[in-house]
């Protein structure tokens, strides 16, 4: 006996439950018509979307979810549906899996494994469920599991124990660099411990700082992955097992880390921008890599026609910054316009002349460059109705190298958690799909230009020894200790963890930004603003 499965790899929008549950009937009518499936499996909570938060705590949000499910039983035939909902009984809340068929509820999972690490607090909101689900379908018995379920040891085997002949799994698992192959490897492993097949579908899209990849897959009993999807598309597939086996088919190719770290960027840009309403994207181009690297994944993003760069070169500002800027943009294809700050600087510091009277200039009157721009891209953006997007990376986060109300000012950081070191790799990979960051940017030293011949060397420790100290301490938790005892000099770590330890508070009003690494400031990362402890 056949069972077409369909994997539905899915978009949703947090907290549109009416939304999430058209987009749900159309897929599973699509399957149905159009592919010949007999059940698709959707990603977890997909009623609500992924991560809910706080909405999980209010009453109202919940009922509206559970009668939603009801209508969905209702409003589909003629193809099984297996769903992720946030499942009300009594005063307890589950994060939980319902099989919908014929406008009935055949069979209900409660996840096992709740998360509560990293970006991930479902002990917060749910309880744990303690039994295996295990139900019949076309002759066939299927498990159901949740995302960290099939990260446990003994879960999988215990849906074996209990019947099981084949192995759904739903699933909201975030993307970072390198998590498409960890996933993978540990799937496929206890699958092949375990001997039976399973069916695991991801979710896709942005979600504020989460990216969901997709790249759902089908694992056969011995371990063996038989079919792929495509990373960072939705795409709904069909697999068909043929005696519980599955047919093996076509695999979507893996990404390489920097191209899949870049679209995870794209996409995290797209979704922020399309979900949150607003008009297109908007930026400071400055003809530094970074602002360049901005502009390209803003252009692939949203299109070059919802894109627009704003050069504000000061007195500091070299020529061939200029140059870069307008080659790129015009390379591009997006709007630009210039607008000198030296009015705006000349007239502040002239407000100020009294007070600053006697005193040696220093970081005040950079900063008051920097925040003359900051007030001009977000009256553009405000009057546009476009995002303006920050252009700051992870090392200059990490460090504090960055004006608060200046270069921080916007409402979304694309690169935020990504490495100046990254940056480049990010840009040589960009420019190998078409020309877009001239390659003077990429060579050039890097410069804020807010002081005479400034190169960010001047205030930091090359990139190349600074982003391996602060992956070391920010993402690894090294000590001070472990990091010199690696091989790198006390004075360098000893500058690196002061400049982190002391710039929380300006980690603390940033923008929110795209997560692509294990640890990402924010989510991932809560340290206190006012502490007494010295990582040094």
């Amino acid at each position: 006996m056949t069972l077409k499965i369909a994997l539905a790899q899915t978009n949703f929008l947090v907290g549109d439950i009416a939304a999430n549950v058209d987009n749900i009937a159309r897929a599973a009518i699509h399957a149905r018509d159009e592919l010949g499936a007999d059940m698709v499996v959707f990603p977890e909570l997909t009623i609500t979307g992924y991560p809910a938060e706080d909405l999980l705590l209010r009453a109202d949000f919940i009922t509206a979810a559970n009668n939603a499910l009801y209508q969905l039983a209702d409003r589909v035939a003629g193809i099984a549906l297996v769903v992720g909902f946030p499942e009300h009984d009594g005063d307890k809340l589950y994060n939980s899996a319902a099989v919908l068929h014929q406008g009935a509820i055949l069979a209900c999972y409660r996840k096992r494994a709740l998360p509560n690490y990293g970006v991930f607090d479902e002990q917060r909101y749910f309880t744990a469920g303690s039994q295996p689900c295990v139900f019949e379908f076309n002759g066939t018995f299927i498990g159901l599991t949740i995302c960290e379920d099939v990260w446990r040891q003994g879960i999988i085997e215990d849906n074996k124990q209990a019947g099981a002949e084949l192995l759904l799994t739903l699933n909201a698992s975030p993307f970072n660099s390198g998590k498409i192959h960890q996933r993978e490897a540990i799937i496929c492993s206890q699958v092949k411990a375990a001997q039976i097949p399973l069916v695991y579908v991801n979710q896709i899209g942005g979600q504020d700082e989460l990216i969901f990849d997709g790249a759902s897959f089908v694992v056969d009993a011995d371990g063996g992955i038989v079919f792929r999807a495509a990373e960072f598309k939705e795409q709904i597939s069909v697999v068909e097992f043929d005696g519980n086996k599955p047919v093996k088919t076509t695999c979507a190719p893996s990404y390489n880390e920097v191209s899949s770290e870049y679209q995870a960027l794209v996409l995290g840009i797209k979704d922020y921008v399309r979900k949150n309403g607003f008009q297109g994207a908007i930026l400071g181009l400055s003809g530094g890599i970074d602002s360049a690297l901005v502009l390209a994944l803003a252009v692939d993003a949203l299109g070059a026609d919802k894109v627009e760069a704003v050069l504000l070169p000061s007195r500091y500002t070299q020529d061939m910054s200029n140059e870069d800027a307008m080659l790129e943009a015009e390379a591009l294809g997006v709007k630009h316009h210039i607008i000198p700050i030296e009015p705006a600087v000349n007239a502040f510091t002239g407000m100020l002349a009294d007070i600053f009277a006697g005193t040696a200039k220093d970081a005040t009157e950079e900063n008051i460059q920097a925040r003359c721009r900051g007030v001009v891209l977000m009256a553009l953006s405000n009057k546009q109705g476009k995002l303006l997007l920050t252009t700051g990376n992870k090392s200059e986060m990490s460090v504090g190298y960055a004006t608060l109300y200046g270069d921080m000012s916007g409402g979304f950081a694309p690169i935020k958690d990504v490495p100046k070191l990254l940056i480049y790799q990010l840009a040589h990979y960009r420019n190998s799909l078409s020309p877009a960051i001239p390659e003077r940017v990429i060579t050039r030293p890097p410069s804020a230009e807010l002081a005479p011949d400034q190169v960010d060397a001047d205030s930091l420790p090359p990139y190349d020894v600074l982003d391996p100290i602060l992956e070391r301490y920010i993402e690894k938790d090294q000590s001070a200790a472990e990091i010199i005892a690696a091989g790198f000099r006390r004075e360098d770590v000893a500058r690196a963890i002061s400049l982190v330890d002391r710039n929380e508070y300006k980690r603390r009003q940033s923008p929110p930004g795209i997560r692509i690494t294990a640890r990402a400031f924010g989510r991932d990362r809560r340290y206190p603003i006012t502490s007494g402890y010295k990582g040094i």
